[in-house]
């Protein structure tokens, strides 16, 4: 039993780190919000005074906003989809018995250690290059027309550039998911004769509710801030424009700190109502 002094110490001891947490979270958020009710122009006047929520009405009210929702939440759909049916279906794989298990294992998880941008370069010219890149020679070995991948596809690149960064994330979750599963379960079950695709039905994805749970909550608080992958290949362009690139350009592009402030803090809200959706309805899970 912990006494009252050893619990008093242990606070103590843990308050520089939470103070310097809250600090490092706080203050970014505190800054964002006061320079969202000024207009703030560092190359054009520099502070210009109080304007209320003038900023906010102006953000959410431009033409860009909806869209850059809109395909934020595209993007953020899409790749969670793809992860998470390509990583139930590598995690059953990599489980299986099979020569060389260890170096398949770390080839597949590789990726997730790529930078965003080194990943999005190497994407965009060696796979999407309408000209060189591989898959242009692949549709024209087939007698195919290339297709131009960021301009004609661009929402369906960047949702593969990144699910392909991701996916790695979410096969080895599920695959530690899949070990723990007692091999018991799937014997008896296999013994009294049923298929494979009820054994994983009513057995193995019960089992991985849980861990695509984990997986889903922490790749939305990541991919709700996609940003190198736009910024190295499309530049926002072709309707990939996110809240977060529509931010960068009204805060860097536009030197507009008021304005850009005010979109941060509707991320902010956007990124919370996300949150809380998730842990009250796929977070119920965790408690199953």
């Amino acid at each position: 039993m912990a006494t009252q002094q050893s619990r008093s110490a242990a606070r103590l001891m843990m308050a520089p780190a939470v103070i310097l947490l809250l600090g490092w979270m706080l203050v970014p958020l505190i800054m964002t919000l006061y320079f969202s009710f000024k207009r703030y122009l560092p190359l054009r006047g520099g502070d210009l005074g109080w304007v209320g929520f003038e900023n906010y009405v102006r953000f959410v009210t431009s033409s860009a906003f909806w869209p850059s929702v809109q395909a934020t939440l595209i993007i953020v759909g899409g790749v969670l989809l793809i992860t998470i049916i390509l990583g139930v279906l590598l995690a059953i794989l990599l489980d299986q018995p099979m020569w060389g298990q260890g170096i398949v294992r770390i080839l597949v998880i590789a990726p997730f250690f790529v930078m965003p941008t080194v990943s999005a370069l190497v994407w965009k010219n060696m796979f999407m290059d309408p000209v060189n890149g591989l898959f242009a020679h692949l549709w024209q070995f087939f007698g195919l027309t290339p297709v131009e991948w960021l301009s004609q596809a661009s929402l369906t690149s960047i949702i593969m550039i990144v699910s392909w960064q991701w996916l790695p994330f979410a096969t080895l979750i599920l695959l530690t998911a899949i070990q723990s599963l007692d091999s018991e379960q799937l014997e008896a079950a296999e013994m009294d004769g049923a298929p494979v695709i009820s054994r994983f039905g009513y057995i193995i994805l019960p089992h991985l509710s849980r861990a695509i749970t984990i997986v889903v909550l922490i790749q939305t608080i990541f991919l709700l801030s996609v940003f190198a992958e736009i910024f190295v290949t499309t530049q926002g362009s072709f309707g990939t424009r996110t809240l977060t690139y529509l931010i960068y350009q009204r805060v860097l592009e536009s030197q507009n700190i008021g304005l850009g402030s005010a979109g941060g803090i509707y991320a902010v809200i956007l990124a919370n109502i996300l949150a809380i959706f998730l842990m009250r309805i796929v977070g119920k899970n965790l408690d199953a």
